[in-house]
């Protein structure tokens, strides 16, 4: 099969598996009724062979790898635009500027959110796809593309030159003071970046007078450990224990320890959490939890406790396969058990656990755990490993509305926002712009303005009547009262805020808006007395 099977195998039991596995893979190729696609055979069967181990090995092939190579390297090059695309017929879509990154090169030569391109170099960009877009738009640093635009209540089509340039992708949502007190940073995901846009972030705070700090992982679904490591290390005092990594295979292990003075540490601190902070966003959790540094709000997370380590093929294509287990300063392992080669089950398990433990109190949680999971912090408090990390403090999610999940699940929320801003662009942006922080203290959706959704809704299949009982749905309506949407009134106005301050401003503008009406900010915020207690016995 091409490759020195002498290093790779220890036994010969596992050189006899290899021969097998070549011999198959030659008989398949000599003799099989059509011809036989050599490639897609070898990745099929390396699929396979990962599929038998633990539910998060992969195989990644070469045009992954791109992808994967910017996400955790946080930066490619191009014209630095996010975009969304504006369905049209017979799969004609419309690639639309959903924002210029800031300082980027399309913010430079004056793109605007809303913006329809409509060509490339000359080139209808009609129809266009993601992948269209990686090739079109995406290029080499300092290189020239042409882009024409239609800009809404511009009659004629709008021409930018724009030289691409290296374009950040920043893991730091946002930053910003909750109140004169409390500071609040976003983390999306740990990247080679992450540690130095977390440190810019605390020292903005700083600089605002911080007194206290969220540190929100949720959605987080992990990465680099290493930059989890040294944010930690931001919060805990020196020498103490943020993780370990046990494996089979010495090399792989380690310990690894608090060695600088941190930027937060002594400031209170309060980590959101959910079902999707996994990996890397649960070494903090986790570490920040052990040695009583912070207190943990919002739903249990994930649970994946191994460390993947990338092998390169010589195609470009990768093998990401686990090489370790991590464990928390207290010992706790807290991987969802799993069986090997039953992924769906792996993640179905996870779902009815989320789902049981919603209706569940902290004292019932704690009863149904076996001792050999119940592990202690360095005060004494009660901790669980097996299975993510539990909370201090759990946070039920609200219960979503049928009402509710008629808008959301058809997704009408942002195609209205655009349109409304098409309607308004002159006045919002000389009555907004550059106006950001006033934006997000004074800015109310007018009546006008949350009338217009409502005949929106209506257009598309959401009619909302009067009365106390609604019509039957049909196949192209579905009814609900005045009553139902009155409930969710504030939540959509809400919503609708949120969704022209990103296009006014940019993708952070989002979290404080929002965070106007979030269930687990809103309990945090009630919870400082139980984290400043903690940090008062740390110190």
């Amino acid at each position: 099969m091409g490759f020195g099977l002498g290093a790779a195998i220890s036994s010969d039991d596992t050189y006899e598996s290899m021969k097998k596995l070549e011999q198959a893979y030659g008989v398949i190729n000599q003799h099989y009724v059509d011809d036989v696609d050599s490639a897609s055979l070898t990745e099929t069967a390396i699929e396979g062979m990962l599929e038998r181990l633990d539910p998060h090995s992969v195989y990644i092939d070469a045009d992954q790898m791109e992808d994967v190579n910017e996400d955790f390297n946080a930066s490619f090059e191009g014209i630095g635009i996010s975009y969304e695309f504006i369905p049209g017929e017979n799969g004609a879509d419309t690639l639309t500027v959903l924002n210029p990154l800031p300082g980027g090169p399309s913010d430079e030569a004056g793109l605007h959110s809303g913006d329809r391109i409509m060509a490339v170099d000359d080139s209808s960009a009609i129809g266009y796809t993601r992948r269209d877009v990686e090739l079109h738009l995406k290029g080499p640093r300092g290189t020239r593309v042409k882009v024409t635009v239609q800009r809404p209540g511009y009659p004629e089509p709008l021409e930018f030159a724009i030289i691409r340039d290296k374009i950040p992708l920043y893991t730091v949502d946002a930053h910003y003071m909750v109140d004169e007190q409390t500071g609040y940073i976003k983390i999306n995901r740990f990247a080679r970046t992450t540690y130095r846009e977390f440190m810019d972030a605390a020292q903005v705070l700083k600089d605002r007078g911080v007194k206290r700090v969220i540190l929100d992982l949720r959605d987080n679904a992990g990465g680099f450990m290493d930059m989890a490591i040294r944010i930690s290390d931001e919060f805990v005092a020196g020498d103490q224990v943020i993780v370990s990594a046990r494996s089979r295979h010495p090399e792989f292990n380690q310990v690894s320890r608090s060695r600088v003075a941190g930027i937060f540490e002594k400031e209170p601190v309060i980590v959101l959490v959910n079902g999707q902070s996994a990996s890397a966003s649960e070494i903090v959790a986790g570490a920040l939890q052990d040695h009583d540094r912070a207190l943990i709000v919002g739903h249990r997370t994930f649970g994946k406790g191994l460390v993947q380590k990338q092998f390169p093929l010589e195609d470009g294509s990768v093998l990401r396969m686990t090489i370790s287990r991590f464990y928390t300063p207290s010992g706790r392992l807290i991987q969802t058990p799993y069986e090997n080669g039953e992924r769906e089950d792996y993640y179905r398990s996870k779902m009815a656990q989320y789902e049981s433990e919603y209706a569940m109190s902290m004292e019932d949680l704690l009863d149904q755990v076996p001792d050999s999971l119940l592990f202690k912090t360095d005060k004494g408090r009660t901790v669980i490993g097996g299975g993510g990390i539990l909370p201090d403090f759990i946070v039920r999610p609200d219960t979503v509305s049928l009402y509710l999940q008629a808008v959301l699940g058809q997704s009408l929320l942002r195609p209205f926002v655009r349109q409304y801003i098409d309607q308004n662009n002159d006045a919002l942006y000389q009555q907004w712009g550059g106006k950001r922080e006033q934006f997000i203290a004074s800015y109310e959706v007018d009546d006008a303005a949350y009338s217009a959704f409502q005949t929106y809704l209506k257009d598309h299949g959401i009619q909302i009547v009067a009365g106390d009982t609604a019509p039957e749905a049909t196949e192209e309506v579905r009814y609900f009262t005045e009553a139902q949407a009155a409930e969710e009134e504030a939540l959509v106005r809400n919503l609708i805020k949120a969704h022209v301050g990103t296009r006014l401003f940019d993708a952070a503008a989002w979290y404080p808006i929002r965070h106007a009406m979030d269930p687990v900010l809103e309990e945090s915020m009630r919870l400082w007395d139980n984290a400043t207690s903690l940090a008062l016995s740390y110190r």
